[in-house]
């Protein structure tokens, strides 16, 4: 079930825009109990896919991150030979990497100040990583493009910093896709967005119109979800499963429980 419950009615449903929906609930916080639980209760609306029996669960489990993934891809509209950087490898940047990398581009980038993330993300398509912490993300992407930028960005980590750099190491009339959710406003020369380098921007919001792709890539292997669960407590140890992904113990990416 797609954690979108939207109403078909206003203005974007109708358009086919469900993700957009101005009257949506969210299943876990607006919308029926999620699913911590042995069963959970599909309510009217509620967009279902039927996952084939040959997805093991631990793979099915990523198919929502993996939808949201793959729709920030498709909004980034990649082309063959160009370079492309992600930001953020977490469980959405991670997959939403390996499916960039479907697409073919000539170089692909990821950035993160996790080592061992950085790691994960080079074993699933990365052809370079890049810590920020250790080195200047901007110069870096410029000197591996003849001093021009990266064409497009994939901005998955939520960070004003991060965002700033995507500004940045764009070439002129590059693109920025803005997947990420901030905790604290940010704010951008957009001088240089305008003026400067003429600049695309994207916003990306859920798993719009993904989920059979991400059911198609998960049972035929394109997508190695594996590496990115790397965690999984049964229910009863709940506290133990939150406090090991909002602290990112034992190095987890994505955690996950069995009811």
């Amino acid at each position: 079930m797609e954690i979108l419950i939207p109403c078909m009615k206003c203005y974007f449903c109708k358009r086919g825009r469900y993700n957009l929906c101005e009257v949506h609930t969210i299943t876990g916080i607006s919308g029926p109990n999620g699913g911590w639980a042995e069963y959970m209760k599909y309510p009217k609306g509620a967009i279902v896919w039927k996952v084939p029996n040959e997805i093991p669960w631990e793979a099915a489990v990523a198919l929502e991150p993996l939808a949201c993934g793959i729709h920030g891809v498709e909004r980034a509209n990649i082309q063959f030979g160009e370079t492309a950087v992600l930001t953020g490898c977490g469980p959405i940047g991670l997959l939403m990497l390996q499916a960039a990398k479907l697409k073919n581009p000539m170089m692909l980038i990821a950035v993160d100040t996790d080592e061992h993330r950085l790691a994960i993300a080079k074993e699933t398509g990365a052809d370079l990583v890049i810590n920020p912490m250790k080195e200047d993300v901007v110069a870096k992407v410029k000197s591996l493009t003849g001093s021009i930028g990266c064409d497009v960005v994939l901005e998955a980590s939520g960070s004003p910093k991060a965002v700033v750099q995507a500004v940045d190491m764009l070439r002129r009339g590059g693109r920025l896709m803005e997947f990420g959710v901030f905790a604290e406003k940010t704010s951008l020369d957009w001088s240089i967005i305008s003026d400067i380098k003429e600049l695309e921007i994207y916003g990306g919001h859920l798993g719009f119109d993904a989920y059979p792709q991400a059911i198609k890539y998960l049972r035929e292997g394109l997508v190695k979800p594996q590496k990115v669960v790397t965690h999984n407590f049964p229910l009863k140890d709940w506290k133990k499963a939150i406090d090991t992904a909002e602290n990112h113990l034992e190095n987890s990416i994505k955690v996950t429980m069995t009811p």
